[in-house]
């Protein structure tokens, strides 16, 4: 979510339920919601690089609409935890979606390709966008031009620091330093003193063929570190608004060898003459023992590597700590990067269980009867505005929908038809909503202050920072009446400043109808989050049935 923004929860009286919530009468409360049981559906795969795609099977079963089991959600979780361990950089993630997405039959297509003869009913497909973005689809078995969509929004990318085009730094009393730039809110305090590791895209020229390729590196052990100034210094120390250019430098090794730029005039002369181009190396620009170090990890990965034929990068720095369980009862998840990778996570899941056999495990290339596009996003730059191409505000998602409609029309598309398709979809963007703090109680608005491993959280917002509205709420009730789900809901009081998500700007695009609904988290923006252990499940049981529930919810509303 982005920095400017808060979240929402609703009530939907259930006089035959039980509320299962127990509170303090201190706590704002919030909303008890309707939940069905039923049972099941899914099988669980890590996301990892070894994962292979199965072949494809001759049958295509029709699949039971079932809700997840209680066993179920909590199986989500160990996986989430390796995801967000793993892939600490927005090209990391979105490389473990697409090898998640190959294993169970979905097939890649290039933009830059037709598609008309590649898409087919009954289909499953991704395509990615400069590897930082993502949409995934699934083309209902009956699907008929200007059907509805039912669409997933969620952004990929987290709150980090990237390196700098050219970032060595002048040697100060021996320590190495390395130029570093926050992305959106980034570099707050809660980066001092801690465990940092550097990875990223690095573009790499094949000697042989002359073609560039792109290779991902990370050195996730402890490379980097923000160091505090110890309170015995007085008032520096506690200073709240460090310079963020000069103070926040972080160190990454002592230079005792004399290899390293050791004075300013050094590094200016440097900067003077510091090209991109004509017969400087890239490698010549940047700290030589970060390119020996990368360099290393490339060749350790099977790549013959050397410093000449790194022709660029993009590196984020990053919190090197694991995901991991936390509580006495182990409740709680502690990790980095939660938002929003928790609700990406959980929106990719829940089209996987939507689209797969629960009868047949061994049949990933099973594909539903269902006569809508099925589609998650998985945007880049949202914590920045979702400007750029790979961002929710480009003309990605629209896009594609309008490729998928005209190769299934054979070409025969036309504006009113995209229109229609539009008309009859809907979206829910998913963006992690806040917590309520025990701490801070007074800031939350009463009965609207979302707890953790209760269920995803619908946000309101009157001045539409977000696109929930009466219907689109109604709406999201009936799909989670129906699949067993809790809702919560967010508002911000009236003395707090609201936040955005990729919602408006998607559906005022597109003219979808839509909904704000996340997992909430405390500490949003912090380098380390908090959510429930099960609520990585409940995403996924949530999602999941707006999936499978969608044509049946939308006939009920004119």
């Amino acid at each position: 979510m982005t920095r400017y923004s808060k979240k929402l929860v609703f009530r939907i009286p259930q006089p035959d339920v039980p509320d299962v919530l127990s509170r303090d009468p201190k706590v704002p409360s919030s909303p008890s919601l309707l939940v069905l049981n039923g049972p099941n559906l899914r099988e669980n795969d890590p996301y990892s690089r070894e994962s292979s795609a199965p072949g494809a099977s001759a049958q295509q079963p029709k699949r039971m609409k079932k809700s997840l089991s209680t066993a179920e959600v909590e199986s989500y979780t160990q996986p989430f935890l390796d995801f967000i361990t793993q892939n600490p950089t927005v090209f990391h993630a979105v490389d473990a979606v697409a090898r998640r997405l190959e294993s169970k039959g979905f097939t890649k297509l290039s933009s830059r390709e037709q598609w008309n003869v590649k898409i087919e009913k009954g289909g499953k497909y991704f395509v990615e966008r400069n590897g930082s973005s993502i949409i995934a689809f699934c083309v209902g078995s009956n699907y008929k031009p200007g059907n509805g969509a039912a669409v997933i929004a969620a952004h990929i990318d987290a709150l980090t620091t990237k390196v700098k085009p050219i970032p060595t730094k002048p040697t100060k009393a021996g320590y190495v330093q390395l130029g570093i730039a926050p992305y959106a809110g980034a570099l707050n305090k809660t980066w001092w003193d801690r465990d940092l590791g550097i990875g990223g895209k690095v573009l790499v020229k094949d000697r042989s063929t002359g073609k560039i390729q792109t290779k991902l590196v990370k050195l996730d052990h402890p490379i980097a570190r923000i160091p505090t100034l110890a309170p015995h210094f007085g008032a520096p120390a506690y200073d709240p608004n460090p310079n963020p250019e000069t103070q926040m430098v972080p160190i990454i090794g002592l230079d005792q060898s004399g290899t390293e730029r050791t004075s300013t005039s050094e590094s200016l002369s440097s900067q003077s003459t510091g090209l991109l181009q004509g017969d400087s190396v890239f490698a010549a620009t940047q700290p030589p023992r970060l390119v020996k170090a990368i360099t290393q990890r490339l060749n350790a990965e099977d790549h013959a590597t050397t410093a000449s034929d790194i022709i660029n990068w993009e590196l984020e720095v990053f919190d090197t700590q694991p995901a991991q369980l936390g509580g006495l009862d182990k409740e709680f998840i502690f990790a980095p990067r939660i938002d929003d990778k928790l609700c990406t996570y959980a929106a990719i899941e829940a089209l996987l269980a939507s689209t797969s056999d629960t009868s047949a495990q061994d049949n990933p290339q099973f594909t539903d009867d269902d006569s809508v596009i099925k589609i998650v996003g998985c945007f880049d730059d949202e914590e920045i505005g979702s400007l750029l191409r790979q961002g929710a505000k480009s003309n990605f998602l629209p896009s594609t929908i309008e490729r998928v409609v005209a190769a299934v029309a054979d070409g025969q598309c036309s504006p009113d038809l995209v229109s229609q398709t539009f008309a009859n979809g809907f979206m829910i963007s998913a963006d992690v909503s806040h917590a309520v703090n025990p701490n801070y109680l007074s800031v939350y608005l009463e009965n609207h202050a979302p707890q953790l491993n209760v269920g995803v959280a619908v946000q309101a917002d009157p001045n539409g920072h977000t696109t929930t509205n009466s219907v689109s709420t109604a709406f999201l009730q009936r799909v989670a009446e129906k699949c067993d789900s809790k809702l919560q809901v967010f508002q911000i009081r009236n003395d707090s400043r609201s936040g955005g998500t990729v919602g408006p700007m998607l559906s005022s695009a597109m003219g979808m109808r839509a909904i704000d609904a996340g997992l909430p988290q405390l500490s949003m923006h912090s380098i380390r989050a908090t959510v429930g252990n099960l609520d990585p499940g409940l995403g996924v049981k949530l999602f999941k049935g707006f999936f499978d529930h969608f044509e049946e919810v939308d006939r009920e509303f004119t």
